[in-house]
């Protein structure tokens, strides 16, 4: 399998998984306050768009912090 083609997969694996666990951390909260009522449809579109967003930051921190570390090793 090409370096590149492993290198995307990885990248789309890590990106799906951190989105699902930002899902996940969310319900946590107690977003019951925040809502207005009858704008269900809007909050869960808002959820999942937060999820998203701070899943696809926390996955390219991730994937930077690690092809950095394996650039270090370029200088030993």
């Amino acid at each position: 399998m090409p370096l590149v083609m492993l290198q995307s997969l990885v990248n789309l694996v890590s990106h799906v998984f951190f989105v699902l666990v930002v899902f996940w951390a969310m319900q946590a909260l107690k977003t019951d306050v925040l809502i207005k009522k009858h704008h269900i449809p809007q909050a869960r579109t808002l959820y999942i768009v937060i999820s998203i967003a701070v899943g696809y930051t926390v996955s390219n921190f991730f994937i930077d912090f690690i092809l950095s570390i394996q650039n270090l090793f370029f200088l030993f």
